[in-house]
């Protein structure tokens, strides 16, 4: 397989992985709370990165950790809790959709804080995307039903979260190994993840079958849709470019909805119509 059919079999894989984390945790809160879904995501991410990064660690100089430290709290530890929270109230294709949120707000605070250069496109294509978050949003308020719409705030703190790393990562750690770096978030976030588990009730859940199932998702979620599937990006940005690495977010909605369906999950007309705006949002403010 060449590079051209490699990157573009790489793209498939991580959309698939990233696109069915929404509903791992979904079936990680079936016996587990939150917090715990959390947690456990950061411990499991954290032992299989340790594993197969541990000598990356090497290349992070003094004056480094302490940006690796400040990453790993927004672009790791925040957004497990966050996304987990959020999914108790919202469905898991909602929040995937509105993940989709994290280009457009890199762009903004990349603007705002960080002075980087963009384009009027861009711009309008923020504009855009915060339209149709504003109508997703609305729209399934509206609605009625059991859903917490407010919660749907959760999920733009995570991406806010996200955004502030990447723009970070890009000012003062552009110079070092990505795999040193993820290594690095996951090195320092273990204990932080280990001490929080242990003063949830999870020694209480752990006889449930339920919880041990739950458990068994976290670990997937862990393991491959954070770890393996980070390795994975880096390879795809080494083989192809950044711009076409980061096209997965317009794939990964698309999965997480088929998955919500299978778990009937379903989204009304106007929330259709309020995704397909963000997706047009995405793609004007990431376009060169």
């Amino acid at each position: 397989m060449d590079a051209k059919q490699l990157k573009w079999a790489y793209l498939l894989v991580l959309s698939l992985i990233w696109g069915s984390s929404f509903i791992l945790i979904k079936r990680g809160l079936v016996g587990l709370t939150a917090i715990q879904v959390g947690s456990f995501r950061i411990i499991f991410a954290s032992l299989f990165l340790l594993i197969v990064g541990f000598k990356s660690l090497g290349k992070i100089s003094r004056r480094q950790w302490k940006f690796v430290a400040v990453t790993s709290f927004f672009g790791t530890f925040t957004p497990a809790f966050l996304f987990a929270i959020a999914e108790t109230e919202v469905d898991s294709s909602i929040v995937a959709i509105l993940n989709s949120l994290t280009p457009l707000n890199t762009l903004v605070l990349g603007i705002l804080i960080f002075g980087i250069q963009f384009q009027k496109r861009q711009v309008l294509g923020v504009f855009i995307g915060l339209l149709g978050c504003l109508l997703l949003v609305l729209s399934g308020d509206s609605a009625g039903g059991t859903q917490n719409y407010l919660y749907v705030l959760l999920v733009v703190i995570a991406t806010l979260s996200y955004a502030i790393n990447v723009n970070l990562i890009k000012k003062y750690l552009s110079d070092l190994n990505s795999l040193s770096i993820t290594t690095g978030n996951f090195a320092i976030l273990l204990i932080p993840a280990l001490i929080i588990l242990s003063i949830t009730d999870f020694s209480q859940r752990m006889h449930l079958q339920e919880a041990q199932h739950s458990i068994l998702f976290v670990m997937i979620l862990g393991v491959l849709g954070t770890g393996i599937a980070n390795v994975l990006f880096f390879k795809l940005i080494q083989i192809s470019s950044p711009v076409f690495a980061t096209s997965v977010t317009y794939l990964i909605p698309i999965v997480a909805f088929f998955w919500g369906l299978l778990d009937n999950e379903m989204l009304t007309p106007i929330q259709f119509f309020g995704a397909f705006i963000i997706l047009i949002g995405v793609y004007l403010s990431a376009k060169k």
